[in-house]
Formats: C-alpha cells, structure tokens, sequence
C-alpha cells in the first residue's frame, strides 16, 4: 500500500501543480490526512465546540527571504496560526494550507512543507488540505481548524482577575531591530523570532483552573491587552516593571514587542505558578490585574498606556 493510501489521500491527477502537491504530501507522509477531495470532512468531539481562524504570513510584509529559511517561513507561518488555537483553549483539530508561490522558490517547496509539517507534528494538528497556487509574492495563509468545552474569549476578563503572562518578552522585537540595522541578533532572539511555539497545552492548563479570558501577543501586550479590555469593558491596569523579559531588553521594548505568539490570561485567582513551570519549563508571570472601566483600557503603572502595537494599515 502506497503512503498516499496510508493517509486516506485520493489518487491525484497529472500535471505540474499535482506534482508539487505530490511533493508536498511526501514531506507531510502521514502529518497530512485526507489530502484530495473539494474539503476535509473532520470529527468534532462529543460536547465540544468548533474553534477556526487563519492567518497570513507574506512575503516583504511577515518576513523577508535574506531573514529566514524556508523551513523557518514554513513553521513560523503555521504556529501563528496554531497560536490563535492556544488563545481560545483549543485541541487542534485539522490544518489547511493555501500556498501562493512564485517561479522563484519552487525549489524551495519542499523546505517550506517540511517546516509546516514539523509544526503540525509538534501541536498535534493533521493537515488535512488547501490550496496551491501561482503567485507574485511567497504567501502562506493557514487554517487551523479545533475544538473546545469551554473557549477562552477576550470578552471574557472581569474585575477582580489577576493578568498573567506566558514566556519572557522582547526576543523577536530585539531580533527585528537587530535585522533591520543589519546586524546579527543574538542566537536566542532569532529563535523566539524564527521559531515561535503555541502556547497549546499552556493554554488548556490555564483555562481548566479557571481561566477567564486570553489573548496571544501577536501586536505587542499593550495592543493585545486593549483587545481584551474593549471587548471586555474594563480597565487593564498592568505593571510595567513586573513584565517578564529576555536580556539586554527594557520593559517597555517587552511591553510593544510584537509576534510573541505567548499568552495573556485573565484568571479569578491565584495560580500555581511552581507547577505550572514544572509542567511546562515556561514562566508565567502577573503581571497586572482587571478593574471597572475608568475611561482608558489600558493603564501602565496607572498612566494611560501609549497607543502602541502592530496594525497592517496604520
């Protein structure tokens, strides 16, 4: 029996554009599901909700060539999308891919699944389909199909919850500014830039202890913690000094560092924060708490905080 069959693929047609699926899918091997049909069919657990979102990552806007490795371009555009996942307390589900791509990284192709593939296989997530096609600019548009009880929303933070963060900030804000001067970040920034990790099972810990509300940063905590308290309204006082941080960068360089993929949670009591880093190696930190509404959503160190944060058409 051929891999293909193994996976439950339909036979595929001739042609450039299936070869480069065939090339795709024996990166995949049995990562990918189904692969074939006009839409993935998926079950969706007994009692549980289904969570979708898709994310874009494009060429000269998400990241450029000389920056990042094929694979790295692969992987990065899939964990964001798998980190939105992480935001609503998701089990991932399923994973579809729409490639734009151009004469000029056909070669590359393979590179590129292959770091898709390793992201799905680190999540849990099949890729179950997607699309291909020619294009101007190297695009990965990725959804991300899950299922939950009990989704994390941003509306979801109330008076009285203490803010936690995942991780240490800062590293792909000081990996950014270190390419765009033309130096070399240090090995640990490009990581966090290059290679970013959903908070999944974080994620899941959190909201099964009470957790009431999340946000993955992708714009920058001020920016993502606004999101929270407008769709929640309520005031997000946040300590700026207790932020938690890589080397060599200042609380407010961790505060607006953007593409972070960790999380924000709002949580109605203490946590245990001992077993949470031994379960995960991962630090979380409170950093702030929820109040009523007083005017500002966002208040750092008791000042309005900066309209900061990444947006496509600012």
């Amino acid at each position: 029996m051929s891999g293909a069959e193994q996976s439950g693929h339909l036979p595929l047609a001739e042609g450039a554009e299936f070869d480069l699926v065939r090339v795709l899918l024996f990166e995949w091997g049995t990562r990918a599901r189904g692969i074939g049909d006009d839409a993935a069919v998926l079950d969706v657990p007994a009692g549980e909700r289904l969570v979708a979102s898709t994310d874009a990552s494009v060429e000269g806007v998400h990241f450029r060539r000389d920056w990042l490795s094929p694979e790295e371009i692969g992987g990065r555009a899939a964990a964001a999308a798998l980190s939105d996942l992480a935001a609503m307390a998701a089990t991932p589900l399923g994973m579809l891919l729409a490639l734009g791509l151009p004469g000029a990284w056909r070669e590359d192709v393979r590179e590129i699944a292959r770091g898709v593939g390793a992201m799905a296989e680190r999540c849990g997530c099949p890729i179950v389909g997607g699309n291909l096609s020619r294009a101007t600019e190297l695009s990965l548009t990725v959804t991300v199909l899950g299922g939950t009880r009990r989704p994390l929303r941003r509306s979801g933070a109330r008076p009285g919850d203490t803010l936690y963060v995942t991780g240490r900030l800062g590293g792909p804000g000081a990996a950014l500014r270190a390419l765009q001067s033309g130096s070399a970040p240090s090995r640990a920034d490009m990581l966090r830039f290059a290679a970013p990790v959903p908070r999944l099972r974080e994620a899941r810990w959190l909201a099964e202890r009470g957790a009431h509300a999340a946000v993955d940063i992708s714009d920058g905590l001020l920016a993502d913690a606004a999101h929270v308290a407008r769709a929640s309204a309520v005031t997000l006082e946040i300590d700026l000094a207790g932020v938690p941080r890589v080397d060599q960068v200042s609380p407010q360089q961790a505060a607006t560092s953007g593409e972070e993929y960790e999380l924000l949670v709002a949580m109605p009591a203490a946590v245990d924060v001992p077993a949470f880093v031994s379960r995960f190696g991962c630090d979380l930190t409170a950093i702030g708490r929820v109040k009523p509404f007083d005017g500002e959503s966002v208040r750092v160190d008791g000042r309005p905080a900066p309209r900061q944060g990444h947006d496509h058409f600012g």
